[in-house]
């Protein structure tokens, strides 16, 4: 099969290199994820592999000399690889090579191979694809495991026996069902049995390259297709046990409770319409993690999960050390967003006090209309009567604190007194008595004692300068 390249816009470059593969004696070959994606008509991928039965450094060293001379070329010689950015692109060579592995290892052993070889190692049959560049046969597809006709049937398929694929690297079993996840395929039956059996395996693999696979996962159109065949084949439980712990149903006279895993990846499929956030899709993944540890049967009131909002907050920090994910500002956003999903829900009454939005407002800051995206996701019933009544209920709550914050400007709150105007009205160094005060009058102005201005902040601190026995200097 010859792939036409004549429209392709990197033809130039595909050119030059073969002609210095030519001048060097050496084959050159396109494989993997960009042959993949030309086949799907899917926009160019900027990173390019290229392939040669000899040696990758040396064709890539001289490939950058001839496409631009003075281009920096990064070397890995424990991999046998090199590449060089040129107009946007990677462009990556490696030489052809067998691999083997160690038990307990993911590092292969490796020596030189025929492009033959290199297809065999490959994960799937649809990043097995190669096209040639050689001047003989150029543009021509070499598939020998039929990747084309997996593509056609969208099926991730391993070009060997997939449980010696998956043992070998158990990264992959991550990789398949991330691309079965973002390009909505199908994971093959005895590939996804093999996943299921060599699920413990992935504990070899370190957490960063889980969570690089678990986060495109995270981000494609629909998460809960490659969530869902995490929890099946077992390895979401190596993973993310807190997320598994919130599945079942459990009954206790006669009244149950929703099962909290299955709605959490409806929710995160909600608002994954809405949102390209990563961190704002962690937040609902996460939002009822905290469910499974504080559930609790009370006779006469049913099934309760009190608290379960503070212990989940809690819970971020811990997940996301282990997981490897950024403990700084997402962290946080995760925390506050899990901590805070239940509160706008509860301020639908009418008799909801200003006192009640201001402090929602000073919580959530500059992350109300996150709170607000993630709280509307949370709504997964499927009676159309209760939908249209809780979004309506989050509409009349979104009006109550515009109305309250136009009024108090609370969001973002900076206090209307410094702790050095406080030392200066007081003749004080800094100490206690600052913080007591700063915090005096930020909980006076979010129950309306005071408005958020300035001389009746100076006013209140006087007066309760007065009661801490201080006196103004």
């Amino acid at each position: 099969m010859k792939i036409n390249l004549a429209q392709n816009k990197n033809l130039k470059l595909f050119k030059l290199i073969s002609e210095v593969a030519k001048d060097n004696n050496q084959t050159v070959y396109i494989v993997g994820g960009y042959v993949r994606d030309l086949l799907m008509k899917r926009q160019y991928p900027t990173d390019i592999d290229f392939v040669t039965e000899s040696n990758g450094i040396d064709l890539a060293k001289k490939a950058a000399a001839r496409i631009n001379p003075g281009t920096k070329v990064s070397v890995f010689k424990n991999y046998g690889t090199a590449m060089f950015h040129y107009k946007g692109l990677d462009l990556e060579f490696v030489g052809a090579r067998k691999e083997s592995y160690a038990e307990n290892s993911r590092n292969p052993s490796v020596s030189p191979g025929t492009l033959a070889d290199d297809q065999k190692r490959r994960d799937f049959t649809i990043n097995a694809l190669a096209i040639s560049l050689n001047q003989e046969n150029f543009g021509e597809l070499l598939d020998p495991f039929d990747g084309v006709s997996d593509l056609h049937d969208k099926l991730i398929r391993t070009p060997l026996e997939p449980s010696q694929t998956y043992s070998d690297d158990p990264l992959r079993m991550m990789r398949a069902i991330r691309f079965a996840s973002t390009l909505n395929f199908q994971i093959e039956d005895k590939s996804r049995q093999a996943i299921k059996t060599e699920a413990s395996r992935i504990s070899i693999i370190s957490m960063e390259r889980i969570m690089v696979e678990f986060n495109k996962i995270m981000l494609s159109e629909k998460p809960s297709k490659g969530l869902k065949l995490l929890e099946e084949t077992g390895l979401l439980q190596h993973i993310i046990p807190e997320l598994t712990a919130l599945k079942g149903i459990e009954e206790v006279e006669g009244q149950t409770h929703k099962d909290n895993f299955w709605h959490t990846l409806e929710v995160v499929d909600n608002i994954s319409k809405h949102t390209d956030d990563l961190w704002l899709r962690w937040a609902a993944l996460l939002h009822d993690v905290g469910k499974a540890p504080t559930k609790k049967f009370v006779e006469g009131s049913g099934w309760t999960f009190h608290g379960h909002e503070f212990l989940g907050s809690k819970m971020v920090k811990s997940l996301f050390h282990r997981l490897k994910l950024p403990l700084g500002s997402h962290m946080r956003y995760v925390q506050k967003l899990v901590k805070l999903s239940s509160r706008p829900i509860a301020l639908v009454d009418d008799d909801t006090s200003d006192a009640a939005l201001r402090r929602l407002l000073f919580d959530a800051g500059e992350d109300l209309e996150d709170l607000f995206t993630l709280c509307k996701a949370d709504i997964t019933t499927k009676n159309s009567a209760k939908q249209t009544k809780f979004k309506r209920n989050f509409e009349e709550v979104a009006i109550k604190i515009k109305e309250v914050e136009e009024k108090d400007h609370v969001r973002n709150f900076q206090p209307p007194i410094s702790g050095e105007e406080i030392m200066e009205l007081f003749g004080l160094k800094p100490g206690r008595e600052i913080g007591i005060l700063k915090e005096k009058v930020k909980e006076a102005i979010l129950e309306g004692e005071i408005a958020n201005d300035k001389n009746e902040a100076r006013e209140f601190v006087i007066n309760q300068g007065k009661e801490l026995g201080l006196v103004c200097s």
